[in-house]
């Protein structure tokens, strides 16, 4: 919605995303440059996944009006942006603005009165409300019309009967969220730095893609980069089998057999068997222990 209706509405000509984008952007973006409608620009990385401020800056002063999309934190390999810092840039150069804060709703604080955003995503399920229910935020100086119509609801912008149950549900989860958020964020980073320390130990030659330093990485993903291992089409078959939830790309395209956009877009060596673990508050320490001691049976003994 923010981007179809962003781009028809707005006569906007020129977007701006990332080769790291969520596949709800990406594909989307792709959609309307191949029927003609936009012109499709995407922002150097490195190989942590950092955007380049300053090729996004010389995009914009490029090209006319622009709409951009960039993801707070990026679901697979965990590498945050700088919203303030993005926004900034982009309204400088009078460009919209919408950043995908799915990963992020309800693990950082969000204050909307002061981020220079025209549009941002959440999904409840992220923080642990229920699944197939989101929401939009649309910037008030932003004047878009409903992408679906046929009635009234959600302020006249989206026609449909609300999903009552999830909307209550939605807000409930984000309520709880907010009010654990700061024990969360230090507990589920502690969980990480651990798990990371135990992989180093016991598995010689691993690696962590994306930046995860604690000032500009996602806390609730680690996306681990294992030794080559002649077995390693068999690895999340044996950690499903030994009850570990885990996924070699996004959690939303783990049925999928095509490889990570992601990975390929840092140049990953493609060799080495990737995999990426999240964290919540539900987690413990134990489970970690488990979960690197079936990880080191697998790599050590069938190596």
């Amino acid at each position: 919605m923010a981007i179809r209706c962003c781009i028809h509405d707005l006569a906007i000509k020129h977007a701006i995303t990332s080769p790291l984008e969520h596949h709800a952007v990406l594909h989307t973006l792709e959609d309307l440059a191949g029927r003609g409608e936009i012109k499709l620009s995407l922002v150097g990385i490195d190989k942590q996944g950092h955007i380049d401020l300053v090729h996004l800056e010389k995009l914009l002063s490029e090209n006319e009006r622009s709409f951009v999309s960039l993801m707070h934190a990026n679901n697979e390999i965990g590498t945050l942006i700088s919203i303030e810092k993005v926004g900034e840039i982009c309204h400088k150069h009078h460009a919209l603005f919408h950043s995908d804060t799915v990963q992020t709703m309800g693990h950082f604080p969000h204050d909307l009165s002061k981020l220079p955003v025209d549009f941002i995503t959440g999904a409840a399920h992220k923080f642990h409300g229920p699944k197939g229910v989101g929401f939009l935020y649309i910037n008030r100086n932003v004047k878009i019309k409903p992408f679906i119509t046929g009635g009234a609801q959600e302020r006249n912008m989206r026609g449909g009967t609300e999903n009552v149950y999830g909307i209550v549900g939605l807000a409930k989860a984000l309520e709880l969220a907010y009010s654990h958020m700061e024990n969360d964020m230090k507990s589920v980073t502690a969980l990480k730095k651990y798990m990371m320390e135990k992989l180093s130990e016991e598995i010689p030659g691993v690696l962590f893609n994306g930046d995860t330093s604690p000032e500009n990485s996602l806390y609730t993903v680690l996306n681990v980069s294992f030794p080559p291992n002649e077995n390693a089409e068999m690895l999340l078959f044996n950690l499903d089998i030994a009850g570990i939830a885990c996924s070699a790309g996004s959690a939303c395209s783990s049925g999928s057999e095509i490889g990570s956009h992601v990975l390929r877009a840092i140049s990953y060596d493609g060799a080495r068997p990737a995999v990426r673990f999240s964290f919540s508050r539900y987690n413990t320490l134990e489970e970690i222990d488990y979960c690197v001691e079936k990880l080191k049976e697998f790599f050590l003994v069938k190596a």
